[in-house]
C-alpha cells in the first residue's frame, strides 16, 4: 500500500493582526478616557465622588455615618468653587458715588462723564484734559484722575475694559495712519498708567480701540465731534457664580 504524503502545514502570516487589533483597541480606549477626562464638570465628579464612596462604604472602609458620608462629596464640590473668580462685593451704585465725589472738579468741566450701561458702568474721559489732538500722549494733569479710579476700582474688585474712540475725521501722520492706531494706543496709554502707576491689578483689566465706530453722539457737529473723541473706562458688571445644589443624602444600608 502506497504510504500518504503529509503536507507541510503553511505557517499563517496574519498572526499579527490579532496583536495589532489589541493595540488599536487599547489606544481607542485610552483616547476615550483622555477625551472623558478633559471635559470637567463639577457635578458629575461629585456624582462620581459619591458613587465612588458608596462602593468603599460597603467594603467597610468608608464610616456610613451620614455626616461623614455627605461631608466628602461636599467637600470636593467646595474645593473645586474656591479656584472660581470671586465677584465684587461693592455694588455698582456705590462705586458709581464713589468716583463721582472724587472727580467731582473733571466733572463739572466736563472732562469725565459716567453712565449706566446694561455691561455695567463706563467712566468717559473726554480727550480735552488728558490728550493733546492727534496724540497719544497723556497730559500731566490725567494722573491723578486715572488715580482716583484705579483706587476705587481696584479695592472693589471689578473687571475692566479701556476703550479708545475717535471721531470721524481721518488722520494721517507720521505716527498715526489711522484712527484704529490712534484709538488703540490712547487706550493702551491709559491702561499703562493704571498698571504701573496707579497700582491697579493688570490681571484684571484689558484694551480695545474702537476708532470712530461706537459714537455717542453725531459726527455733523463739533460738539459731538468733542465727545466722541473719548477713552471709555467700562467697570464690567460680574455675576457671581452659582452655589452647585447639594448632594441628596445617602440612603441607609
Amino acid at each position: 500500500m502506497s504510504r500518504r504524503r503529509k503536507h507541510a502545514a503553511h505557517p499563517s502570516h496574519e498572526r499579527w493582526l490579532v496583536s495589532y487589533a489589541d493595540f488599536i483597541t487599547l489606544l481607542f480606549a485610552f483616547f476615550v478616557v483622555l477625551y472623558a477626562s478633559s471635559q470637567v464638570d463639577k457635578k458629575k465628579m461629585m456624582q462620581v465622588a459619591a458613587a465612588i464612596q458608596g462602593g468603599f462604604r460597603q467594603m467597610g472602609v468608608f464610616p456610613t455615618t451620614p455626616a461623614a458620608t455627605a461631608s466628602r462629596p461636599a467637600q470636593l464640590v467646595n474645593d473645586l468653587e474656591k479656584k472660581e473668580p470671586a465677584a465684587p462685593e461693592v455694588p455698582l451704585s456705590q462705586v458709581k458715588s464713589e468716583l463721582e465725589r472724587a472727580l467731582s472738579l473733571e466733572i463739572s468741566k466736563h472732562q469725565v462723564e459716567m453712565r449706566s450701561v446694561p455691561d455695567g458702568l463706563v467712566v468717559s474721559l473726554r480727550e480735552v484734559g488728558f490728550f493733546n489732538t492727534g496724540e497719544a500722549d497723556l497730559l500731566p494733569g490725567a494722573q491723578p484722575v486715572l488715580t482716583h479710579i484705579a483706587q476705587v476700582l481696584g479695592a472693589g474688585g471689578f473687571q475692566i475694559r479701556v476703550e479708545g474712540h475717535t471721531d470721524d475725521v481721518p488722520i494721517h501722520n507720521s505716527r498715526y495712519h489711522s484712527n484704529w492706531e490712534l484709538s488703540t494706543a490712547r487706550a493702551t496709554e491709559v491702561v499703562l498708567m493704571m498698571v504701573q502707576k496707579s497700582g491697579f491689578p493688570a490681571d484684571r483689566i484689558s484694551v480695545a480701540g474702537y476708532a470712530q465706530y461706537h459714537p455717542v453722539a453725531s459726527n455733523e457737529t463739533e460738539e459731538g465731534r468733542r465727545r466722541n473723541r473719548r477713552i471709555d473706562v467700562v467697570v464690567v458688571a460680574v455675576t457671581p457664580p452659582r452655589a452647585l445644589p447639594a448632594p441628596p443624602p445617602a440612603s441607609a444600608e
